[in-house]
This record gives structure tokens, sequence and C-alpha cells, in this order.
């Protein structure tokens, strides 16, 4: 029974099909990209002002996205999912949800989606099944590359750049920009996923799956973690420099970026991997909500 089993950070306790499906895509974790998709609405927002039903429209075109591709992902490896201890109490393996459930849910998500990307804009319209398109992707990326967690950091960078056109209808000027933010997010993403997949670095290596961990240990996983870590750091400082309207407080929010991602590292260590949890969750929305703060704070006092 699921209940024999410890549940994974960040479940919602209790039952109900709210909090089945809330479980089911991991929903405190749109913490992680939520603000950075705002904050890209923001950037945009210095050359082209921002509506009300924009905002709408880009929170629904967010929200839909995120649930489908979280849910497809729970599709996709549920098998695997069944025979890890860690997550054999998700909920399709628990039986809290059944693979045509999911998969329906998944389908509807998926027409919001598109729906919601067509209200902004043609650009986004055009856009949008690409973007689902790479989301769905990254589910089977652990099957043949080490390097899903670069991919995953691909998908999460693609919610700043979309709220951006969003917004303004175009690329950024200088196209550089928009390119140093999204870099920014990959990084930073692909560094606190590699962390989190430490937990599971016997688990891939005994079914064949692929991962940095799994590939070059504990101590090798770390060290590509915290070089991603600052090149995310290198890319928040270039897009603070190529954003015209970013002014000092962008850049007091890559310090604070700098101090909470040494502290994160600081928390995981090769031999001692018993604060994952604070690391990649607390510490990692924490940035991202700052860091949103900030910029806005920047831009209403601009």
């Amino acid at each position: 029974m699921t209940d024999q089993h410890t549940l994974e950070g960040q479940t919602l306790r209790g039952r109900g099909r709210v909090v089945d499906y809330s479980n089911f895509v991991k929903l405190p974790h749109t913490v992680f990209a939520l603000p950075f998709c705002l904050v890209g609405a923001i950037l945009a927002s210095y050359d082209t002002p921002v509506r009300g039903t924009d905002v709408v429209w880009i929170l629904l075109a967010f929200t839909s996205a995120r649930f489908s591709a979280m849910g497809f992902n729970r599709i996709v490896d549920r098998v695997f999912d069944a025979q890890n201890p860690r997550t054999r109490g998700r909920e399709i393996p628990s039986g809290k949800l059944t693979p045509t459930e999911a998969a329906a849910a998944v389908s509807i998500s998926s027409v919001v989606f598109l729906v919601s990307a067509g209200a902004l804009n043609r650009v986004c319209l055009l856009l949008a099944p690409f973007a689902l398109l790479w989301v769905f992707f990254y589910s089977y990326t652990k099957r043949f590359t080490s390097w899903s967690h670069l991919v995953l950091g691909v998908a999460l960078a693609i919610a700043p750049v979309g709220a951006y056109l969003a917004v303004a209808g175009r690329w950024s000027e200088p196209r550089t920009a928009l390119l140093a933010l999204a870099g920014a997010v990959l990084c930073w993403v692909a560094g606190f996923d590699i962390l989190y997949s430490l937990q599971d670095e016997e688990f891939d290596r005994e079914q064949r799956l692929h991962s940095v961990p799994a590939a070059l240990g504990a101590r090798g996983a770390i060290f590509v973690s915290r070089l991603l870590h600052f090149g995310s750091l290198l890319c928040f400082i270039a897009s603070a420099t190529l954003f015209g309207g970013a002014g000092p407080v962008f850049y007091v929010g890559v310090g604070v970026i700098a101090l909470m991602l040494t502290y994160e590292q600081s928390l995981v260590r090769a031999d001692d991997l018993s604060r994952i949890d604070a690391a990649f969750f607390t510490i990692n929305g924490a940035i991202s909500v700052l860091f949103f703060l900030m910029v806005l704070g920047e831009r209403l006092l601009s």
C-alpha cells in the first residue's frame, strides 16, 4: 500500500482528486519556473505595455504547459517509478490515478496550452507546438543520454522566453539578451536537477537509465553541478548587462542568487545527501521568488 512508503518531498498530504492531481504534477514545484516566467514578461514591459489579459493568458499557458509536461513524464516513467522505492508512492504506481485518467488530463491541459498561446499572439501560437514537443521529448532522454538534465533546463528556460514573446510579440534587442536569460535558467535548472538525481544514482545504474550521477558518480556529478551554477551566474550577469531596462536592483538580485547557490552547493556532499530536499526545493524556490520580487520592484520604481 502507498501509505507504507515515505512520501516524497514537496508532496501534499491528504486525499481527494484535487490533492491527487496536484501531487501528480508536483504542484509545489511551480515555484521554480513561474517567477522566472514572469521575469520575462517584466523585462518585455520596458518596451511594450503589459495588459491584464496578457498576464492571465501567460499564467494559464504556463500552468497548462507545466501540467502537460509533468503529467506526460509520470505516464512515460510509470514502470520505473513503480520499481523505485523513492517514487513508488506516486499517483499512477500507487493506483490513485489510472494511466487513462492521467492521459486524459494531459490531453486537456495540452489543448488549454495551445489555446492560451493562440490568445496571446501569432508568434506564441506558432512556437507553442514545438515547446510542447520539447517538454514531452525530455521524458525519454534518460533512456539514451546522461545529459537529460540539460534538456530539462531548456524546457524550463522556455518559460521566460515565452512570457517575453507573449508581451513583446518579437525577440529581444539585442538578440543575445533573451538568450542570456534563457541560458541562466537552463544552467540553474540543470545544476540543481543533477543534485536531485544523486538520490537515484544506484537505481539508474541498475535500470540502465542515464544521468550525470550514474555516469560520473556523486563527486563528479557535484562538480558538474557547480560548473553549471557558475555558468548560470555568468549568464545572469550577461542578461543584466544586455537588457536595457535592467538596473542596479537586477545586479543585486544576481548577487543574492550567487550567495544562495553557494549555500545550496554547501548542503550537498558526496557522502551526505540528507539535505537534498533543502538544497533542491527550499533554496531554489527562494532564489526564484526573491529574484522575481527584485526585478518587479525595480520595474515598479522605474
